[in-house]
């Protein structure tokens, strides 16, 4: 982490010590409160004729430094510093105008009075959007965020075009680990790839308290895992780009994964350097990596497994939640017939395609749209799809060309068991393919093996004790969706809110058919 930003902080906290006193005793206030840390914040507003409630705008990160510009402007306001250079200067350059201000024998005027000056109507507007802002940038960090839902994972309790209210108090607010970017916008400016942030001032991570935990089945919206390094190109940078990485690097190897595990870093090198040269790679701060929505599966210290689609957690067989979708390969006797079903169940776009005339076609099903098609006779055969063929394709989580491994698929997969905190595990070979990203990304440590031993920030260890919590997430739309199933564990450090409800729904034609607002979504709460 940069020091200079929080050098630079520590700075101005020291010089509000040094410099206030004497500025507020000018102002006629008691000079003694100003060497108080808190109580001479509370002065400094009574000193400009700011309400004191703005003390508490002083406590949320990001907008106490806008606070801190518009306090240090009214500061030199206040002692008739007041043209258009001296707010620039007191606003960019405080560390070097406030001990200029102390020092000078400008009087002190007090706030300047609008009451029989009429404000600039550029004033009056820029005034209102500035609290606009600050109003919606606390709400927005640590209350509740509005998020839509752009692909179709999770069809069949969530589709694409909702809208969800997201709440933050849940499972508790993230304090912005990168506070300085653009207000209400998440990680790039609108319509480009450049980032609507700057990583030179950054804060530890910090989660406040929520009112409950994560529970299994809750839909979840969290920072994606993967998403710590970014393909430069606005259809790439929401997906995997190790899992893109790995693809481009098999293709390097002809198309052969043996070929490719036989010598991964050359393949990735040449790999990524491609990726590098037609559309740049850069990294994201965890806090602005793409926002992703799931539901969670499994719980910190839970054993999960898959057979044939059935979710197995500690071995028993798991209930799954309604609305759950697979793919279901349909032949129907007649294209009408086809067609029928198509409308009769209210498909669209999203769930499978009506543009060819083929009585064969693949469709992703609810099991409730299912039996309703078979009870139709509409068709003549319908069967899920099987996904075998995505064996030992370095597709499935951990990534590793290991035979256990190889032979997992979406639907096919575990038993794995979820690291929790305080936990203890042996470092065998399956545990560190397992649990490398883990012990190394999210938990920061290097961790290294030569030959038959195991490093951990340089000593030799046989075991491994995990700092922090990881959940499992899946999509509901089971064999269209990238998830846990591909790119492992979400730490709880990642974990941003629950979607709670709808709060507007609009699907459009490209990937529905048509265009319009589904009323009936509108306020509906996500089960």
């Amino acid at each position: 982490m940069d020091l200079i930003p929080w050098i630079l902080l520590c700075l101005l906290l020291v010089e509000h010590i040094v410099f206030l006193p004497d500025l507020l005793k000018r102002a006629g206030l008691n000079k003694i409160h100003g060497y108080i840390p808190g109580l001479n914040y509370w002065m400094w507003l009574k000193a400009i004729g700011r309400p004191w409630y703005w003390i508490i705008l002083l406590v949320f990160p990001g907008v106490n430094l806008i606070m801190l510009v518009i306090m240090h402007v009214e500061l030199g306001i206040a002692f008739g510093q007041r043209s258009s250079v001296d707010q620039w200067k007191h606003g960019a350059l405080p560390w070097i105008f406030l001990p200029v201000l102390n020092r000078s024998k400008s009087e002190f005027k007090g706030p300047r009075d609008w009451s029989n000056l009429k404000k600039s109507t550029g004033r009056e507007w820029g005034e209102s959007i500035l609290w606009a802002l600050v109003v919606a940038t606390v709400v927005r960090t640590f209350i509740f965020e509005a998020f839509m839902i752009p692909t179709g994972s999770m069809e069949g309790s969530m589709l694409v075009g909702d809208y969800l209210y997201v709440s933050k108090t849940s499972y508790g607010p993230k304090v912005p680990q990168t506070p300085v970017s653009v207000p209400l916008i998440h990680n790039a400016l609108p319509g480009s790839m450049i980032p609507s942030y700057t990583e030179w001032f950054a804060l530890p991570y910090k989660r406040l308290p929520g009112i409950r935990n994560v529970e299994r089945y809750d839909a979840v919206v969290f920072n994606f895992p993967h998403g710590d390094t970014i393909v430069v190109d606005p259809q790439w940078a929401g997906h995997d780009y190790y899992g893109i990485l790995r693809m481009e690097a098999i293709k390097r190897a002809g198309g052969n994964v043996e070929t490719y595990v036989s010598d991964p870093n050359t393949y990735e090198i040449k790999a990524r350097e491609a990726l590098k040269k037609r559309f740049g790679i850069r990294a994201r701060p965890l806090d602005k990596t793409e926002n992703y929505v799931k539901r969670c599966v499994a719980l910190p210290g839970e054993t999960i497994a898959a057979e044939d689609g059935r979710i197995f957690i500690d071995g028993e067989v798991l209930e799954p939640p309604t609305g759950i979708q697979y793919e279901y390969k349909i032949t129907f006797p007649t294209p009408m017939e086809k067609r029928r079903a198509f409308k009769g169940l209210g498909l669209t776009n999203i769930d499978g395609s009506m543009e060819n005339r083929a009585l064969e076609t693949v469709w992703a099903l609810t099991e409730e749209e299912k039996a309703q098609l078979e009870n139709s006779g509409m068709v003549t055969t319908i069967e899920r799809v099987d996904l075998s063929y995505r064996r030992g394709r370095l597709e499935m989580f951990p990534n590793a060309y290991i035979p256990e491994f190889n032979g997992w698929d979406p639907d096919n997969f575990g038993p794995i068991t979820l690291p929790q905190r305080n936990m203890t595990i042996e470092l065998t070979p399956r545990n560190i393919a397992l649990y490398r990203r883990a012990i190394s990304t999210y938990e920061g440590h290097n961790l290294d093996v030569i030959g038959d031993q195991v490093f951990i920030d340089g000593q030799s260890v046989s075991t491994y004790t995990f700092d922090l919590n990881y959940y499992w997430m899946m999509g509901d739309n089971r064999h269209r969706s990238a998830d846990s199933r591909m790119w492992g564990f979400v730490p709880e450090t990642h974990i941003v809110g629950r979607a709670s409800f709808v709060w507007f729904s609009k699907q459009n034609a490209e990937q529905h058919g048509e265009s319009k607002i589904r009323w009936s979504r509108m306020f509906k709460r996500v089960k």
